[in-house]
């Protein structure tokens, strides 16, 4: 694809400044976060577009991957404040959960009959369950389905059992390992500039811990991926900076499975006067990841969150993971105003939307090893 992004690139007028930095995306030289700002200001997005699907092309060739998951959320009570949160409960409050473990595995029996590979697991930060109630649950899945793939807790959950429990993060991981934890998502980061972070998560764990506990997570051999919270109140640079630590953790660790930008919603929280990201902004915002992160190798767009049909053009701007079937089992974006208000996908429908614009669906485990190519 190369020679013909090239051709592409001779034939079209383009501001000086994004002719070099297409030239060295090309060639598979790292961008800059200078580079990444004129990208995200380049009013071509065709281009950008183009520039992203060879760098993908390069990480995956024409592979877009996708699971067959559910996800649990044990609860939705949370000692955090986040203003932009529409899942959030206090304990008694209307609409409040809290499952049991035998409640989760019944869960977990269930959905079984339906050949999943994966249980995605993540919650309010309950202020009454320590890591041991969760290590407790871990191995009571285990014990009903040796075979699922447990990816659970965002590094705001593992924060605050580590704080209840009095130990640090490496022992806590450690503990959460021997249970059964076998990879973990990229919740929690939403931005990580430390002055607006203050002001929409305030108590929240910070940019630093939550990078720390990745870091952490990566040398006690679990793998996880990284989140964005981007269309709230960040500036591009923001954005830029955020992925910037990032890449400098990737470089140490290489423990970052996939990056999954997620879109603000602004139902039934603080920030319900905020005015939601069109969908151009949120196909660049794909593609400057896609080519800002080389070294993350894969690119998701959570079709829950932007819905199946955004979620299908971007796959022309640098993603090449879908998530999964998820059969509606998570309710963190529809109770936000998601798309999708009853989030579930059939196998058949995900081969569709991949093979409509001409790419290869690739049914995957959670770590990217190819269960099926259709």
């Amino acid at each position: 694809m190369g020679k013909y992004v090239s051709t592409i690139i001779k034939q079209i007028n383009l501001d000086p400044g994004i002719r070099v930095i297409a030239k060295k995306i090309i060639v598979g030289k790292r961008i800059t976060p200078e580079d990444a700002l004129k990208l995200y200001n380049c009013s071509n997005l065709a281009l950008t577009g183009i520039l992203a699907t060879h760098v993908k092309e390069n990480h995956s060739g024409k592979n877009v991957y996708f699971n067959k998951n559910f996800h649990i959320e044990p609860t939705n009570i949370c000692v955090n404040h986040c203003k932009f949160c529409s899942y959030r409960r206090r304990p008694e409050q209307k609409g409040a959960w809290e499952c049991s473990i035998d409640e989760i595995v019944e869960m977990v029996k269930d959905r079984l009959l339906k050949d999943v590979s994966e249980v995605h697991i993540v919650g309010g930060v309950h202020p009454n369950r320590d890591i041991y109630f969760y290590t407790d649950m871990l191995k009571a899945i285990k014990k009903e389905a040796p075979q699922l793939h447990i990816k659970a807790f965002t590094a705001v959950e593992v924060d605050q059992m580590c704080k209840m429990a009095n130990i640090d993060f490496h022992q806590g991981l450690n503990l959460l390992k021997e249970s059964g934890l076998e990879s973990m998502p990229g919740g929690g980061a939403e931005i990580f500039d430390e002055i607006l972070r203050a002001e929409i998560c305030p108590d929240k764990t910070s940019s630093t811990d939550w990078l720390k506990i990745h870091e952490e997570a990566h040398k006690t051999g679990i793998p996880t991926n990284a989140t964005i919270l981007y269309g709230l109140k960040e500036s591009y640079e923001h954005r830029i900076d955020h992925m910037n630590r990032l890449r400098k953790l990737q470089d140490k660790t290489n423990g970052f499975n996939a990056f999954i930008p997620l879109k603000f919603r602004r139902d039934n929280n603080l920030y319900s006067h905020i005015k939601e990201t069109t969908v151009i902004e949120d196909l660049k915002n794909y593609a400057v990841s896609r080519i800002f992160l080389d070294n993350i190798p894969h690119i998701k767009a959570y079709w829950p969150m932007i819905g199946k049909e955004v979620a299908q053009l971007s796959l022309s701007f640098g993603v090449d993971d879908l998530d999964g079937t998820i059969d509606d089992s998570t309710r963190i974006y529809s109770m936000a105003g998601s798309e999708e208000q009853n989030p579930k996908a059939t196998t058949s429908e995900l081969i569709e939307m991949i093979k409509d614009v001409n790419l290869q669906p690739v049914l995957r485990d959670t770590l990217y090893n190819i269960i099926e190519i259709y």
